[in-house]
């Protein structure tokens, strides 16, 4: 395994960590802001009130945990397995706050069940799914339980311990401010929400039982270090750098948003001295004044730290302090580098660029910090004629996109093609590229000289706008009329080769998870006779590549471009989902399963594109009391 790899894996495992804490970061300073308003010491004592932080810190957290990385393992089936594993080990170490049992025991029971649910799939007879299924979820859960109570909870309080004392004797040895020297660099890595939440948090938290605060939710962050670079590029800085400094010191301090200045280290990699040093004279600051937090705070602004200080001792000043003294080592260090170095706007470009193929992916906060003509992976072209719209199999989410842009390009009057491919078959001349945010550094290895636009909702992107109102003050050449194409010109269907069939209407249907569904809806492609078995699995893997959840309560689960031989004929199933079910975090209540061969279900996806664009045409689908009146609905476009 080379080292790309290896920080690839490193980078994803941290991530997973960190995803089962930071969806939970509220319930953390709901607990923090409760500990330090009404403990003894706290702002106003009050012995009713405090008696919620230990059960909040002992029962409520920990079980959060497990819950939410039960939910990413295998959804709330998952969710609810990864509970039950958590309880035993909660009360299998009643001491100890089980924040590190609950990332081991959530994810293992969801894993659990998951391997249960496909080794059963098929094979339970009709009428007695939600028996198996309850019952499989209670046992298999329940045994989790006691293995954890056992087992699991012993254990992880022990290393728990050891951990607890490590830091012990670092402060004690005066040792904790070279931790900075771990700490600082991982962070330019992305891993600091790992190292945050996913290592410091649960041994911070140990201690705030201990001692009422820990000096560990402050290792990592401090905004001082940061805050000293960009204050040395706002006085010694040039070009595009020293211009978007300011905001980004804001959003920084202010905002608690650390990435954005990875990319002003990352220019002159001889700042990692300045956050370093900073670092250490921070952590050194809070050792010699006994500073520290009640809760982590998240995101690292200067606000969530004072709110989660406790009002005991000197602990505000101490704070405070540390922040002010690594803003001040890092400012001086900054300013020496940067004083003794070139710089251009190009250092400031490639650094953004670099930051984001560190990251995997596009930032959100790039866009503050590089000029609106270099924000994508090209130079916006000055004629526009061609614009792409590219997904994995170029059948689905792309031709819903381009259908909505294509619209709205001859609404302008502009005369721009817009087509819809695979990503494996961009034509290598095209200008502007539209793809869904995770798929963007595919489209861009294929076509690295076009202007890239990551999109995380093809029905509803305000990108689009953003776009017309572009190419309106661009001056394209105006074309004589709008070539409407889709990877080749789009065939009509024949008036009796009917793509979407009263048959293939699906009302009224529920849920439990976005595989379930994704599969009701494949099978019903099979029954219908448009796709071999072999395209459900495809359906399946393409879901993994990226969601195909469209926005405005619409998914469109089709297959991988590898899945195109699987198709016999185009053809639509119509799944009506009025409770909705999850796909990643949205409410998919509208869920069209697509099989397409040569093109010909273009024309009607186009249609189902322009009617839910507008929410309420699809309120009025979920609406429907028959396959009839829902079809209408989508012919009506």
């Amino acid at each position: 395994m080379n080292d790309s790899q290896m920080k690839v894996r490193v980078q994803k495992f941290g991530n997973f960590l960190s995803s089962m804490v930071l969806p939970n970061i509220g319930a953390f300073i709901a607990w923090g802001l409760i500990t330090a308003l009404f403990i003894p010491t706290g702002f106003f004592p009050n012995e009713k009130f405090g008696s919620l932080v230990g059960p909040m810190v002992n029962y409520m957290l920990p079980l959060l945990i497990g819950y939410t990385g039960g939910r990413l393992i295998h959804g709330q089936r998952g969710g609810v397995v990864g509970t039950i594993a958590t309880m035993g080990v909660i009360v299998g170490a009643p001491d100890t706050p089980m924040f590190l049992g609950a990332m081991i025991m959530g994810p293992l029971g969801a894993y659990v069940i998951k391997k249960f649910d496909q080794l059963i799939e098929g094979k339970v007879r009709t009428g007695f799914e939600m028996l198996v299924n309850n019952f499989s979820a209670g046992i298999l859960g329940g045994a989790l339980a006691l293995l954890a109570f056992s087992g699991v909870g012993p254990a992880v309080s022990a290393f728990t311990s050891v951990l607890v004392s490590g830091v012990d004797w670092l402060l004690a040895a005066g040792l904790l401010p070279l931790t900075s020297i771990l700490i600082e660099p991982a962070k330019i890595l992305f891993l600091n929400n790992a190292i945050n939440h996913g290592v410091l948090t649960p041994i911070g938290l140990e201690q705030v039982q201990q001692t009422g605060k820990s000096i560990l939710f402050l290792l990592e962050a401090n905004p001082g270090p940061g805050l000293g670079v960009l204050l040395g590029f706002m006085l010694f800085g040039k070009g595009i750098a020293k211009q978007s400094a300011p905001g980004a010191a804001i959003i920084h301090f202010f905002g608690g948003i650390h990435e954005i200045y990875f990319p002003y280290v990352l220019m002159k990699p001889m700042l990692l001295l300045a956050v370093i040093f900073g670092g250490m004279s921070g952590v050194f600051t809070l050792v010699l004044m006994g500073g520290g937090l009640v809760a982590p705070a998240s995101p690292g602004s200067i606000l969530a730290i004072a709110a989660v200080t406790p009002p005991e001792g000197m602990a505000y000043v101490a704070n405070f302090a540390a922040v002010i003294v690594a803003t001040t080592v890092s400012f001086l260090i900054s300013a020496v580098v940067l004083k003794s170095s070139k710089q251009t706007d190009e250092d400031m470009e490639e650094a953004t660029k670099k930051m984001e193929q560190m990251k995997g992916k596009k930032s959100s906060i790039s866009r503050e910090i590089t000029s609106p003509a270099t924000a994508g992976n090209g130079v916006f072209p000055e004629n526009v004629q061609k614009i792409v719209f590219a997904c994995d199999a170029g059948m689905g989410s792309s031709a819903m996109g381009a259908s909505l842009l294509r619209k709205k390009v001859k609404e302008a009057g502009l005369g721009v093609t817009v087509t819809n491919t695979a990503i494996s078959t961009i034509p290598t001349d095209s200008q502007i590229v539209i793809t869904q945010e995770k798929l963007t550094p595919r489209a861009e290895s294929k076509v690295p000289d076009a202007y890239h636009i990551s999109v995380d909702n093809f029905l509803s992107s305000p990108e689009y706008d953003a776009l017309i109102d572009r190419l309106q003050n661009g001056g394209t050449e105006e074309q004589p009329e709008l070539v409407e194409e889709s990877g080749a010109v789009v065939p009509h269907a024949a008036e009796d080769d009917q793509l979407l069939l009263e048959e293939n209407v699906y009302l009224g249907q529920k849920f439990r998870t976005k595989e379930e569904a994704i599969r009701f809806a494949g099978q019903a492609l099979v029954r219908g006779g448009y796709v071999e078995e072999s395209y459900v699995d495809e359906m399946m893997k393409r879901e993994e590549i990226t969601t195909t959840y469209m926005g405005n309560n619409v998914a469109i689960p089709h297959g991988t471009e590898e899945a195109k031989k699987s198709v016999l004929k185009s053809g639509f199933t119509v799944v009506q989902v009025p409770n909705g079910v999850d796909f990643n975090g949205e409410s998919a209540k509208m869920i069209f399963g697509i099989a397409g061969k040569d093109g010909t279900h273009l024309e009607i996806l186009s249609g189902i594109a322009v009617i839910c664009a507008e929410q309420d045409n699809v309120d009025q689908l979920v609406n429907a009391k028959s396959a009839k009146e829902l079809i209408a609905i989508i012919n009506s476009n």
